[in-house]
């Protein structure tokens, strides 16, 4: 024990540790002794009289406390020491034979008092020297607590193996589990199987019997088709022997009409149709598409250069990937036959194409829209040397005084001219006009945008073209009353005019226009100036008007309809944005006699209308085949059940009305049907348009946009009955999957537009299908589509026009990018 405590007192004291030969001698010297016969009683009197258990234990003690550099002299000193004390305990006491020596003796007093008091002699004990307590009760408590953990690492040593045979066991119990139902689940995918396998043989059966009866008929088809062209061959075959035995016997002259075979190696199917067939069929062709045809074979090309093909060229399709010198070899090529010729939007064509124009001697339709870059030399050019000219169009262009001089003088055949939004040519140009000798015979006259005319230009214009039929002067905000009059006081033979966008002009500017002409068109938008009395006049002197075009004109009201129901030839009426207009004047006219030759009619935004008025149409519009009723928010699904009686009606726009489910049902009665809009229709829902898309096997033109409920399910509908469709507008159905565009890929091959701004669940997928169904989609418009990303859009090149944005969808389509609909503050409170 003293050993022991030693070498803890060692440990916190921090000193070095005693020589390992040293310790390993005294450890084999104790081993001798303790395995020596300690009961030889020789040997233990031998032991006490010298009292070597107490000498060793103090020697030991002190050098395991003590730690000496070197040992060997430490246990050298202190045993000649105790020797000297031996010695004079001897001298002093004689007849003492015991030395009294404690185990501490040999330790310094710094180390002393540390030191734990032992009670008894571990020696003593080992040797048998003496009895009683040998060990402290701190020594007893340490084996207590030694003895207890003893105990319980056994106990959880035994709880740890029982633990591990527990999960072992349920871990077995989980694999014999596992296996069960892994035979279960394929004993019964097995019988599952096996009765999938007899109903897929009892069905391939059937088809086997279906496709050998379908195999049959063909068959017989093919056989039939053989035959036919077997007696039709042996036919022609006869006539060719028989012309050559007649020719041999000399029965035919040289004047004979008789014709041939054609040749044998004509083997497709265009050249094998009568030529006016042929000729018809390539006349839908544009001018890439023949100058490749020519390329495929020596019939094809002699096909694709007929000349009434190349009567009507129009550039402006291919104006990105043509050039100048190409327009130019092709109009050299063709010069004789051209009569009619379109370079619309190009900007990229020179002298040598205008100088090719001018060879066309015959030409006599001229389309120079948007070309900006020409000048007055090059129309200059074309107007001097084509004299059949007619129809000349230079809308949107920088011509400006020298263009109109050179009318003037060569214009002497021309009678249609469009000069719209042209703002470079003055007052002055327009007098030459007036003073020439050209452009007298215009019955055609457009000045729409040109808002540098004066009044004297217009009384120039008056002048200098006084056989004008056809007046059209749209978008004029500095047109008055005083510039109409100066102008149409010379017009006698008008017929139609054309005042869209020009707020000053009044009833005195309506009356000079209507004062006995002949007038069968009006078209007026956006004037709060004109009031009922325009149109008392023009049904007392316009008795056979038949085109009324009266947009956005507040003052307009009931009267007015009152006063044109005099009129017996009305086919076209549009009153639009007129919000004055109510059932009574609605009445009045369908009253009338135009009612039953009235082919179009457009409402919009009439928003006093009710069914009363859509019960007058039924009865009375017989012959109605457009309707527009945008945004007349008081029409309910009763009104509009009576629609589908209508016999000929083809196109209906319902944008922002009431219509619902019994609605659209009930259109569905009219199955010819070929444009529908419902945009911006909330009760507009999948069974709604499921039921009206039942019957529509002729919609060509569908707007469903922003109906927030129109989902996947109906659009599998309208792919499955609607296959001829060629416009969609699907803006704002956040409903709308890519298995939507899917369903219309597969079936609607021939969409040529498609809007799908705002499908924020559509993704990159779609462009997949497009490419394989919808080949002949030329127009795409992707806006607010935040699941497509850019590199996809850009893969696209099959379309002509590509609008594409990732933003979100703005916060009037009434929902955020995941399609999820946002609660207005008034939804909100009322929640």
């Amino acid at each position: 024990m003293a050993m022991k405590q030693t070498s803890a007192f060692k440990e916190r004291s921090g000193k070095t540790s005693v020589d390992s030969h040293l310790l390993s001698f005294m450890e084999k010297c104790l081993e001798s002794i303790i395995t020596t016969e300690l009961f030889h009683p020789v040997l233990k009197n031998y032991v006490i009289s010298h009292s070597l258990p107490q000498i060793y234990e103090a020697l030991l003690i002190g050098l395991f406390v003590q730690c000496p550099n070197d040992p060997l002299i430490y246990l050298e000193e202190k045993i000649k020491e105790l020797q000297s004390k031996m010695k004079n305990y001897q001298l002093h006491m004689p007849n003492e034979r015991h030395l009294d020596l404690s185990w501490d003796m040999l330790i310094d007093d710094e180390f002393r008092q540390q030191m734990t008091k032992m009670i008894g002699s571990y020696l003593n004990y080992l040797f048998d020297l003496e009895s009683g307590e040998v060990l402290a009760p701190q020594l007893y408590e340490k084996a207590y607590f030694f003895h207890s953990n003893g105990l319980l690492r056994k106990c959880f040593c035994a709880w740890k193996w029982y633990i591990r045979k527990v999960r072992k066991w349920q871990m077995k119990m989980l694999q014999y589990t596992l296996k069960a139902e892994k035979f279960y689940t394929t004993k019964t995918l097995k019988v599952t199987f096996q009765m999938w396998m007899k109903w897929v043989q009892f069905q391939k059966m059937r088809q086997a019997l279906a496709a050998q009866h379908l195999q049959h008929v063909s068959d017989q088809l093919l056989c039939k088709i053989i035959l036919q062209l077997w007696s039709a061959l042996a036919k022609q075959t006869r006539k060719t022997r028989e012309y050559f035995e007649r020719l041999e016997r000399g029965e035919l002259d040289d004047e004979s009409d008789t014709q041939l075979a054609p040749p044998g190696d004509i083997k497709d199917i265009i050249s094998l149709l009568p030529w006016s067939v042929i000729l018809q069929v390539f006349s839908y062709l544009g001018v890439k598409e023949l100058v490749r045809a020519a390329k495929v074979c020596q019939v094809w090309k002699v096909i694709a250069q007929t000349s009434s093909l190349w009567s009507k060229i129009n550039f402006s399709p291919v104006r990105k990937q043509i050039e100048d010198n190409d327009i130019a070899n092709l109009l050299r090529s063709f010069r004789p036959f051209v009569i009619q010729l379109s370079l619309r939007g190009f900007s990229n064509i020179g002298w040598a194409t205008f100088k090719s124009i001018s060879d066309c001697r015959n030409l006599q339709d001229l389309n120079l829209t948007e070309c900006a870059n020409l000048t007055d030399e090059f129309v200059s050019m074309v107007v001097e040397m084509c004299t059949s000219l007619l129809y000349l169009n230079l809308a949107y262009t920088p011509i400006s005084d020298g263009t109109l001089r050179s009318l003037s003088k060569f214009g002497l055949n021309l009678q249609y001219l469009s000069l719209a939004y042209s703002k470079k040519f003055t007052n002055k140009g327009l007098n030459y006009l007036a003073t020439g000798k050209g452009c007298h015979k215009l019955v055609y006259l457009d000045i729409s945008g040109c808002t540098q005319i004066s009044v004297r230009g217009f009384r120039s214009l008056g002048i200098g073209c006084s056989d004008i039929e056809h007046l059209v002067i749209n978008d004029m905000a500095t047109l008055t009353n005083s510039c109409i009059t100066a102008m149409v006081s010379y017009y006698y033979n008008l017929t139609t005019f054309s005042l869209l966008a020009s707020p000053h002009i009044s009833d005195a500017a309506i009356k000079a226009l209507v004062q006995g002409k002949r007038i069968t068109k009006v078209k007026i938008e956006g004037n709060q100036h004109i009031s009922d009395a325009s149109f008392k006049m023009i049904s007392k002197n316009c008795p056979n008007l038949n085109h009324i075009y009266v947009s956005d004109c507040p003052r307009i009201t009931d009267n007015s309809l009152k006063s044109l129901a005099t009129l017996k030839y009305v086919t076209v009426l549009n009153i639009s944005d007129c919000i004055s207009i109510t059932d009574g004047g609605i009445r009045y006219f369908m009253d009338s006699h135009s009612a039953s030759k009235l082919r179009e009619l457009n409402l919009s935004n009439c928003i006093y209308i009710t069914d009363l008025s859509l019960l007058k149409i039924a009865q009375r519009c017989q012959s109605l085949t457009h309707l527009r009723l945008r945004y007349c928010e008081r029409l309910t699904d009763s009104g509009i059940e009576w629609l589908g009686n209508l016999p000929v009606l083809n196109t209906i726009d319902l944008t922002g009305t009431n219509v619902q489910e019994q609605g659209l049902g009930s259109l569905s009665n009219n199955t010819r049907i070929t444009e529908f809009t419902v945009a911006e229709c909330s009760g507009v829902t999948d069974i709604g348009l499921q039921k009206f898309y039942h019957k529509m096997y002729d919609l060509g033109y569908l707007d469903i946009s922003h109906c927030l409920q129109v989902s996947d399910l109906s659009t599998k509908t309208l792919a499955f009955c609607c296959r001829r469709l060629i416009s969609l507008n699907l803006t704002g159905c956040p409903k709308i999957t890519d298995l939507s565009i899917q369903y219309l890929a597969g079936v609607c091959h021939y969409i040529y537009f498609l809007d799908i701004s705002g499908c924020v669940n559509l993704t990159d997928s779609i462009f997949k299908f497009l490419k394989k169904g919808c080949k002949r989609l030329r127009v795409l418009k992707m806006l607010y589509c935040t699941n497509i990303t850019q590199e996809a859009v850009k893969a696209v090149t099959n379309v002509q026009h590509l609008e594409y944005n990732d933003e979100n969808p703005p916060l009037w389509f009434g929902y955020d990018n995941k399609g999820n609909e946002l609660v207005t503050k008034k939804e909100d409170e009322e929640t």
